[in-house]
């Protein structure tokens, strides 16, 4: 004390002293920077050239080992990186962090000295924030007007929480109403939450104002709950008992138990007709009550009775549960406005099914979609008889359909919705909460009589748009809550909204991430974004850290569960990172068997519209059975090209680019060898490696680049084609004649067929067969017999006129009456192995063939062993096309 007191003695002598000096002091910002412009730009500079010296220097890898190897250079490394770290120690010892950075005995002294620079930074970073935060207007330090807690202020950015244009001056920000050291209401509730994996299963046990009985299923739950074999029934054992449960009633347990009501619900004509809208009381003279009793509940209950119609909202907070709690309930008539603890109330608020299913009593909501499934789950409340403002805007067209919207458009009130977003788990209630809560509904019963009056007005009185309003609204009435059922497959709508590609041990590490979560939210009855958010589990999943720290680091804020639970958590990674690592995207596998080609039900359809048509469904086509069109690289405007359009299906191009070879002459081809050429096509059929550099089909080409010989383009054109167009036409004239002398060739073969069947028939004219030769001669010598006559068609061979002499000069036998067979020992068989005939042009299918040797042993052989009666001897027509006669 003393030498600060003799300190500052000193000084003030000095300043009185140098009166010049104080005034240069007061003037500059800092010794040598008249303002802190001036000291920014310096300290800019420094930082640029900084960092411009940084990176000239050697890059680790051959350059930084090779002056590495130099001893100069290693000890003015050693001696600058000394520097360096002290002037760190320094600056962190200023801002109170730990400093300790050279040990370098132990082995992990480089990891330790990198933490300590990144906690001294954070350290840093923040205390430059609540300086720039300071400079900037904003006193972290101002106690909050709010009774409970507060977040940072913010910006405002969204219409939500924007004050008025008639507010004055610059756009304020809210601070958002939040109890951080709340008690758990949920410690509280009479009936447990069930958070179970399995379907929900409506609460309600009493039916008033009900056409159609309740179950038994539901009016006997309060007994069966009483029953001493429920009574501490083991965990493992629920389950079983849920299941029994539900096969006993499974036909109407989900079933909505108010169905029939509302499906028999008609709308009265008092309802359709036009009323004068009944102002609203100012909401400072109206009378207001918090229920937290059970008789007030009652009474509220009776109240709702007597009048005909009542504005009901909630208030619902779901960070700290894993379904969601319903805080609030404010109901106003046109005289009170009620608010009601339904967090204290929760398992007597069935009272109240009474007024609000009673189909004479019109209930009023704006946007009931949520507060319908609320009341169900929470309370088992259940309404009848609902309208719904949000619809009736929809349906009118308004401007926008919020609640501040309505209240602004038809009661000129402007709501603070500051509030909107508040904890409302908070008791006792601020009035300012409760001032909010209240606004919600006392004028919604005004903005009511309202909107139907503009409903008739714009349907010229006519109830059409004011019934549709009732329509939809009862469809909002019959919406059932459905829980949130775990599946294998949930995590992959999640997976998906997130558009990330994932591998498989990242795709494994955020399924089992997010089971974790969904387990742990349901023990703890905490909601999932309160247990692990789904960006840092997808951090997570990406990152797959080593060490539970890593996992620490991929969470900012960290979670209080992932904190405690960050053992189990570096398990579950490190089980994914077990996982074989596979390609993210894997090939569909086609399926085996036989796949039946569906039709297309595309009117619109064509026969190369392929992005409707299975790879298994697509023909097949080779190059054989359709025509091949050759691709080129440039091709021109107009082609020249006689190729059949009708008859070419697909289009099939193979490469042919040669890139540093001419083209060749047919003389220089023709002068190459068989191995040559072969070598040749072996080399052509491997994959152009330059291909890549090739411009596509779609890829646009200047027009003029494409004709002018100086350019580039030009010479590829010319050099690169895939096909020359005279190769091109030579192919085509190929094509053409083959196709020519295929056609002469057949026609031939056709005018040869002719003339066969011609000349065929002509030799079947005037032939007689042996039958009727012997006949003939039976005639002439006056032996006369019965045959019987041939049958039609039945054909001989024809006989020589050697054999006819014959038959004349030996057929001398007597007639007889009776038959008797010819004697064949009596005739000359030497007629039979007589002469050879005459070759006869005419085709005679029944000629028999014989080979040299068969020809040369005939003469050896008698005429009953070597030849047949009925047959000639003939030449072999083998090898010849025979035409056999139509019958």
């Amino acid at each position: 004390m003393d030498s600060s007191n003799q300190n500052d003695a000193a000084n003030s002598c000095l300043q009185s002293t140098n009166p010049d000096a104080r005034e240069q002091e007061d003037k500059e910002f800092l010794p040598g920077y008249k303002d802190v412009d001036a000291f920014v730009k310096y300290g800019l500079g420094s930082v640029l050239l900084a960092t411009k010296a940084s990176g000239g220097l050697p890059q680790a890898g051959d350059d930084f080992d090779f002056y590495r190897s130099f001893p100069g250079f290693q000890e003015f490394c050693e001696v600058q990186g000394d520097q360096l770290l002290l002037c760190m120690s320094q600056i962190m010892q200023h801002h109170n962090c730990r400093s300790r950075m050279r040990d370098r005995d132990k082995l992990t002294g480089l990891e330790e000295r990198f933490d300590l620079v990144v906690d001294s930074n954070d350290v840093i970073l923040e205390k430059v924030g609540i300086l720039l935060d300071e400079a900037d207007g904003v006193n972290r330090s101002q106690q909050p007007v709010m009774p409970a807690g507060f977040q940072p202020p913010k910006i405002v950015v969204s219409s939500w929480n924007r004050k008025g244009s008639g507010s004055g001056g610059r756009s304020g920000t809210f601070r958002l109403l939040q109890a951080k050291n709340i008690p758990r209401p949920q410690l509280k509730f009479k009936e447990k939450v069930d958070n179970s994996n399995t379907p929900f299963i409506p609460k309600i046990f009493i039916k008033p104002n009900a056409l159609k009985p309740l179950p038994s299923y539901f009016t006997t739950k309060h007994i069966r709950k009483e029953r001493p074999e429920d009574l501490d029934v083991p965990a493992a054992l629920a389950d079983l008992i849920h299941q029994q449960r539900t096969q006993e009633h499974i036909e109407y347990m989900f079933v909505h138990p108010y169905q029939f009501e509302l499906d028999h619900l008609t709308v009265p004509d008092s309802l359709l007709a036009k009323t004068e809208p009944k102002m609203y009381k100012p909401l400072e003279e109206t009378s207001y009550s918090f229920i937290e009793t059970l008789e007030d509940l009652v009474a509220l209950n009776e109240k709702l009775n007597e009048v005909s119609e009542f504005a009901v909202d909630l208030e619902h907070h779901s960070y700290r549960s894993f379904l969601g709690v319903t805080c609030l309930m404010q109901i106003s008539t046109r005289e009170q406005d009620f608010i009601i603890d339904t967090l204290e109330l929760r398992t007597e608020m069935y009272i109240l099914n009474e007024a609000f299913t009673n189909p004479s009593k019109v209930k009023v909501f704006h946007g009931a979609d949520s507060d319908i499934e609320w009341l169900q789950r929470d309370l088992g409340l259940y309404v009848v008889n609902l309208f719904d403002t949000h619809q009736a805007s929809r349906v009118l067209n308004l401007a926008r359909n919020s609640l501040d919207h309505l209240l602004k458009h038809y009661c000129s009130v402007d709501s603070d919705k500051r509030y909107q977003l508040a904890d409302w788990r908070i008791r006792p209630l601020p009035d300012e909460m409760a001032h909010y809560a209240r606004s919600d509904t006392h004028y919604l019963l005004y903005i009511y009589d309202c909107m139907k009056a503009q409903l008739l007005d714009f349907n010229h009185g006519q109830p059409g748009l004011l019934q549709n309003v009732w329509n939809k609204s009862k469809n909002v009435c019959l919406k059932k809550y459905a829980k949130p059922i775990f599946t294998d497959e949930s995590y992959l709508e999640v997976q998906k909204k997130q558009k990330r590609s994932f591998n498989t041990q990242q795709l494994a590490a955020f399924r089992l991430l997010f089971a974790w979560r969904d387990k742990l939210a349901r023990q703890e009855d905490e909601s999932t974004g309160y247990v692990l958010p789904t960006h840092m589990m997808i951090k997570i999943s990406e990152e797959l850290p080593k060490e539970p720290q890593g996992i620490i680091a991929c969470c900012n804020p960290v979670p209080p569960l992932v904190r405690q639970q960050v053992n189990e958590l570096h398990l579950v990674v490190q089980e994914a990172r077990e996982m074989p690592l596979l390609k993210a995207e894997i090939a569909m596998q086609k399926p085996k068997g036989l796949i039946p080609i569906k039709k297309t039900e595309v009117t619109l359809f064509g026969p190369h519209d392929t992005s409707r048509v299975h790879e298994c469904n697509e023909p097949h086509s080779s190059a054989v059975e359709l025509p091949v069109k050759q691709g080129v690289l440039f091709t021109d405007d107009h082609p020249n090209s006689d190729t059949d359009v009708e008859k070419i299906r697909s289009l099939v191009a193979s490469a042919k680019i040669t890139l540093f070879e001419e083209p060749e002459t047919k003389e220089i081809q023709e002068s190459l060898s068989v191995a040559q050429i072969k070598a040749r096509r072996i080399i052509e059929s491997f994959e152009n490696p330059f291909r890549m550099y090739l411009p596509s089909s779609g890829v646009h080409v200047n027009e003029n680049a494409k004709f002018d010989p100086s350019s580039k383009i030009f010479e590829i054109s010319k050099r690169w084609k895939l096909q020359s167009m005279e190769q091109q036409q030579r192919e085509l004239e190929s094509a053409k004649k083959a196709k020519e002398e295929a056609k002469k060739r057949a026609k031939k073969a056709a005018e040869e067929r002719q003339k066969a069947k011609e000349s065929y028939k002509e030799s079947l004219q005037n032939v007689s067969t042996v039958r009727q030769k012997a006949i003939e001669c039976a005639k002439v010598a006056g032996n006369k017999r019965e045959r019987v006559p041939s049958e039609d068609g039945e054909s001989t061979p024809k006989t020589s006129k050697k054999l006819k002499a014959a038959e004349k000069k030996k057929a001398k036998a007597p007639p007889q009456e009776s038959f008797k067979p010819f004697d064949y020992s009596q005739s000359d068989l030497k007629v039979f192995s007589g002469s050879k005939s005459k070759d006869n042009s005419q085709f005679d299918p029944n000629r028999q063939s014989h080979n040299s040797k068969k020809k040369k042993m005939a003469g050896k052989k008698t005429g009953s062993e070597s030849r047949s009666m009925s047959y000639l001897a003939g030449s072999s027509n083998r090898g010849f096309r025979h035409n056999w006669p139509k019958r």
